[in-house]
């Protein structure tokens, strides 16, 4: 059987989703009105409701059921 690669992060999902959307939206800001701007625009939107998730799925009140 073959062995799974590990990979260890260095930087949290937030500050990846984050420099992630980021980037995208810079990429997009140099591009003209079209498919590929409105493409990178979406990946951006969708790394933030990620972000939120993440953030909602970490927060204090969130509780399992006891």
């Amino acid at each position: 059987m073959q062995k799974r690669r590990r990979f260890k992060q260095t930087t949290t999902l937030t500050e990846r989703l984050a420099e992630e959307a980021a980037r995208l939206r810079e990429e997009a800001r140099t591009l003209a009105p079209g498919r590929r701007r409105e493409m990178l625009l979406r990946r951006a939107r969708q790394d933030e409701t990620a972000m939120h998730i993440d953030a909602w799925l970490h927060s204090p009140g969130l509780r399992a059921p006891t």
